[in-house]
């Protein structure tokens, strides 16, 4: 069997930036337990499989793994997936096209931009809005599965918190990039501190206000070991469950909110990722995650 595909940076306009996604085109033929054994192969923070959309009118349902699981909805295989089959598509051409990938979270609809010559962009409407899942948590624990004081754990308002907008997040403010570059995440701690969510142990997803980049709005680092994923330079899935804890903690008012959110600085990958949030009557009324994509890989998989 020979399958194709490509690799991809994403949420970055520079090669070798970002974080990397495996797009395996012809998917439809493997089972499970083949997917998840590419996945592994790949050791990527995900790897996507391309299958025919059970509704026709549908771009294509993809199946998203991490080395060690499958995900009902991620963010970076999205824009990279959307990005990807756009350019399949519609080689060295310039065009804006919107496209709805089957996720096993629902149907996900992705507007695409095309520029010849330039990084492509994608940007997908949240399939869900992220909601808090009200667990107890213990701070001395997660300050120190980090390696922090209790005091750097917070910021203003912000406080951890459990959110999910289909994966769920242990969000962890703390109190500055100083504090985000400085941590050492302890998995052995991590699980033993942190609950489990439908099953699975939740990621942490540290944040903090500002950026080595002068333009973000926030600085992120996420770490997932139960996924396989030691360190991930980019999360568009914790961003959207991020986009709960910013407005239940910082109130936003009514109107439309840009943020630009770095994350992967720590592994020489620099990341951005763009998240709209509309806010009606305090609640969010919509969301969306975008940013950019650039192919580094194409070749056949020999199985």
């Amino acid at each position: 069997m020979a399958l194709s595909y490509s690799v991809y940076d994403v949420f970055t306009d520079t090669k070798l930036a970002g974080n990397p996604l495996a797009v395996i085109f012809d998917g439809g033929g493997l089972g499970d337990e083949a997917m998840q054994a590419i996945a592994r192969e790949t050791n990527l923070s995900e790897t996507v499989f391309v299958q025919p959309a059970d509704n026709p009118a549908y771009t294509a349902r993809i199946r998203i793994f991490t080395p060690g699981r499958e995900l009902p909805f991620a963010g970076h295989p999205t824009v990279g997936t959307a990005i990807a089959l756009a350019e399949r598509a519609h080689e060295a051409a310039t065009l804006d096209l919107v496209s709805v990938l089957e996720e096993n979270v629902g149907p996900v609809r992705c507007a695409v931009r095309l520029r010849d010559g330039e990084a492509s962009f994608a940007e997908f409407d949240l399939p869900r809005k992220s909601q808090q899942i009200p667990l107890p948590l213990d701070r001395l624990g997660i300050a120190d599965a980090l390696s922090l004081k209790t005091t750097e754990i917070g910021f203003e308002n912000h406080v951890p918190s459990i959110w999910s907008a289909g994966v769920p997040f242990l969000m962890v403010p703390v109190h500055d990039v100083g504090a985000a570059e400085r941590l050492e995440f302890d998995p052995q701690l991590w699980e033993k501190t942190v609950p489990f969510v439908d099953g699975a142990l939740a990621s942490a997803y540290i944040y903090c206000r500002g950026g080595v980049n002068h333009v973000a709005k926030f600085h992120a680092r996420m770490f997932a070991s139960g996924m396989g994923i030691s360190e991930d330079p980019a999360t568009g899935s914790a961003a959207a469950a991020l986009s709960g804890a910013i407005n239940h903690f910082d109130r936003l008012t009514d109107g439309h909110h840009p943020i630009l959110i770095e994350q992967g600085v720590e592994m020489g990958r620099p990341s951005f990722i763009h998240l709209h949030m509309d806010i009606e009557g305090g609640t969010i009324s919509n969301a969306r995650i975008g940013g950019q994509a650039v192919r580094i890989a194409t070749g056949t998989l020999d199985l």
